[in-house]
């Protein structure tokens, strides 16, 4: 009986640490994919940015003339 419930007890952490390794491997999938669009963000408002400025810079060259 004594062995059954150590048995049970070791199945049980297995489990436990199965479950928690798919969880962590599934959360750090979600965290590369948050950090590529937040690289992706970036890239965009600095081209907008850019974009921006050059607009800007176009406008006040034209009320200048």
């Amino acid at each position: 009986m004594k062995n059954a419930i150590v048995l049970g007890t070791l199945v049980l952490a297995l489990a436990l640490i199965g479950y928690l390794y798919y969880r962590l491997s599934n959360t750090e999938k979600a965290l590369q994919l948050s950090e590529q669009r937040f690289t992706d963000c970036e890239k965009v408002t600095f081209q907008l940015q850019n974009q921006l400025a050059t607009l800007q810079k176009q406008e006040a060259e034209r009320k200048s003339k």
